[in-house]
């Protein structure tokens, strides 16, 4: 009798220590985060590609940010287009760029389910995935225009992919109206709120 609660007191605790692996490091993960922001702080003020004009450097401390957030890296499933066609997508100047209807990804928010399609650049030269979207914080607390997530493209076999909304980001027309960037299609317009990632440039 002794032996059998011993054994189910061990696999108990072989569960709740499984558990508790498998969960993220949340203090890492914020970590990681601010440096990627404090990296690309440096970029937009030193980098000769930034997209700030030399007058916006001089006076550049910092981009805007909600606080990271892990409960905004929702579980995503994907579905892969078999044989994606090519697509337009409008710019911000009228033209159009082309992109791959690549597939889509469902998640959900606040336990509403949403749905964002994915694209990749035509070119073949882009490695990561492209999810141009808005949100209800768009031209309030976000720039009006939408803002952009990128995703490594997933191996042939996996059915998921890291959506980190705590990465979502401007366009460059958001800080220089000198840019052409693509306007998020109307399928990937959320009607919900995503208070996560990068904020409004300009007041």
């Amino acid at each position: 009798m002794l032996k059998k609660i011993a054994l189910a007191v061990a696999i108990i605790g072989i569960i709740f220590y499984s558990l508790n692996d498998a969960k993220p490091n949340n203090s890492t993960y914020l970590a990681e985060l601010n440096k990627f922001r404090r990296d690309k702080n440096q970029s937009f003020r030193q980098a000769e590609d930034s997209p700030l004009e030399t007058a916006q450097k001089t006076q550049f401390d910092s981009l805007k940010y909600y606080p990271g957030d892990p409960s905004f890296i929702p579980h995503a499933d994907i579905s892969r287009n078999k044989n994606p066609d090519t697509i337009q997508l409008q710019t911000t100047d009228n033209k159009a760029e082309k992109y791959l209807n690549w597939g889509s990804v469902k998640f959900n928010i606040n336990n509403a389910p949403q749905e964002l399609r994915l694209y990749l650049k035509a070119d073949g030269r882009d490695s990561t995935l492209f999810i141009p979207f808005t949100d209800l914080t768009n031209g309030h607390e976000t720039y009006g225009g939408g803002r952009y997530l990128d995703a490594p493209v997933p191996k042939l076999n996996d059915s998921e992919i890291q959506l980190d909304f705590n990465r979502a980001y401007n366009p460059y027309c958001a800080y220089n109206n000198a840019y052409s960037c693509p306007v998020p299609p109307a399928e990937n317009r959320l009607q919900v709120a995503i208070p996560a990632g990068e904020k409004s440039f300009h007041e």
